[in-house]
């Protein structure tokens, strides 16, 4: 099948075609990223995983547009076009990083960093033990599966809508329902079990 009858199958939701690009470029996708961030100098352990998801769901959104722009003009290859869209995806992404730690970002206790700094008050202790405790809640995200972490990082942290997630997962809404549950509940179970009682 040539490159553009496969882009095109895709584009329209077929499911094969679709694990079939998955198997076929995403390793090939996850290696350009890579090189655009280390390139650039930027931690590919921080960035890596986020833009590689972030790609994929730039393919799929608005009813697969990106993949629908493919043409495959003078001969080029969707693979060689695949390598220049992540690429400049990256580049992208990496103009939107903000500083990962902003003095006058506001914390959820409505201070930001420099006036805690700047507070006498403030506790080293009590700075530590908050530190601890956002370590216990990472490490229940940790030990979701892969396909967990995707979805819970589309639509819990960029709040994606449902609706848009059945393209990217190729299933139902009511299967994503059903999955969306399930991650919730393993969540809360692995936070009670690290003393925490928490309302999502």
């Amino acid at each position: 099948m040539e490159d553009l009858e496969f882009a095109q199958k895709c584009a329209k939701g077929d499911n094969n075609s679709w694990d079939e690009f998955l198997k076929k470029y995403s390793r090939l996708i996850y290696n350009y990223i890579y090189q655009v961030l280390n390139n650039k100098g930027y931690n590919s352990n921080l960035y890596l995983h986020d833009v590689f998801q972030d790609f994929f769901y730039f393919l799929i959104k608005d009813d697969y547009k990106k993949i629908k722009s493919f043409k495959a003009k003078n001969g080029c290859s969707l693979a060689s076009w695949l390598r220049q869209v992540a690429i400049n995806f990256t580049l992208n992404y990496i103009r939107r990083i903000k500083p990962e730690v902003s003095l006058d970002e506001q914390r959820d206790d409505e201070l930001s960093l420099k006036e805690i700094i700047a507070d006498e008050n403030a506790s080293s202790d009590d700075y530590l033990a908050q530190e601890e405790k956002l370590d216990d809640l990472k490490d229940c995200i940790r030990a979701l599966n892969n396909d967990e972490k995707m979805f819970i990082d589309l639509n819990i942290f960029r709040g994606i809508p449902m609706e848009n997630m059945k393209d990217y997962f190729q299933v139902g809404r009511s299967a994503l329902d059903m999955r969306k549950s399930r991650i919730i509940e393993k969540l809360r179970d692995c936070f009670k079990s690290k003393g925490f009682m928490l309302d999502f």
